[in-house]
């Protein structure tokens, strides 16, 4: 509640300065190159089919090339940890927020058997100030939706990291931000616990070296980094191979 009374006593401090930082601010496009591919060989078939879903971190936004992106140092870290071939597939979408991943991303990717699937989304909405309701109601149906789609995969949030360090936003919109985000990491939380899905935390260390000339989305240094955080997350109780 306080958190909510706070963000919405500055909410001038938001429109104010996020104009500015949209005038301001680089657009930068989606990473080039295969959106899928295999980390390991060998003639069985993968062990683990990675499925990254969301936003621009999902998109790779942020880094020129896609081997450099989440997704595929996210394969690396897992087959590095177990020694089992992982299949990768990204599916992101720059601005996205929980609904349009539900609504325009998930139908569209193919019934391949995901075994694990890593939801990286909530920066967006944050910065769109969605309300604790409106998120509660778009991410809940996210989560059922890739709950039907892939009944057996193991599903991990990615949650936004720490607003008041991203380079990128000045200090109070910053702080306004921070605030949201709050409020909608309590509530993602509960319903991933709510609804057989794994909330992870926020990665515990943010660098300006983790962010893109922009300062807003992931470097490659950024990728690598939370790749490492969420890998324990993914894996679970799986043992070394």
């Amino acid at each position: 509640m306080k958190d909510t009374l706070l963000s919405w006593l500055l909410l001038p401090v938001y429109i104010w300065q996020g104009i500015g930082i949209r005038r301001r601010i680089e657009r930068m496009p989606p990473a080039a190159g295969p959106h899928s591919g295999q980390v390991g060989a060998g003639e069985d078939a993968p062990a683990i089919r990675l499925l990254l879903i969301g936003d621009s971190s999902a998109a790779g936004v942020g880094v020129d090339r896609i081997e450099q992106s989440l997704a595929p140092r996210l394969a690396e870290r897992l087959y590095a940890l177990t020694g089992a071939v992982v299949a990768w597939r990204a599916a992101g979408s720059n601005s996205a927020v929980c609904a349009e991943v539900r609504d325009f991303v998930v139908p569209n990717i193919a019934r391949e058997g995901f075994t694990h699937i890593v939801l990286s989304i909530g920066t967006n909405d944050v910065k769109n100030f969605h309300s604790a309701r409106r998120f509660k109601r778009s991410f809940g149906t996210l989560l059922y939706a890739l709950r039907a789609r892939w009944p057996e995969a193991r599903i991990v949030w990615s949650p936004p990291v720490d607003m008041l360090r991203v380079p990128a936003l000045p200090r109070g919109l910053a702080l306004v931000l921070e605030l949201r985000s709050r409020i909608l990491r309590r509530v993602g939380t509960r319903l991933c616990l709510e609804r057989g899905a794994i909330p992870a935390t926020q990665i515990p260390r943010v660098e300006p070296a983790g962010f893109s000339r922009d300062g807003f989305h992931a470097s490659v240094e950024g990728h690598a980094y939370v790749a490492g955080h969420l890998a324990a997350y993914v894996l679970g109780d799986m043992t070394h191979a």
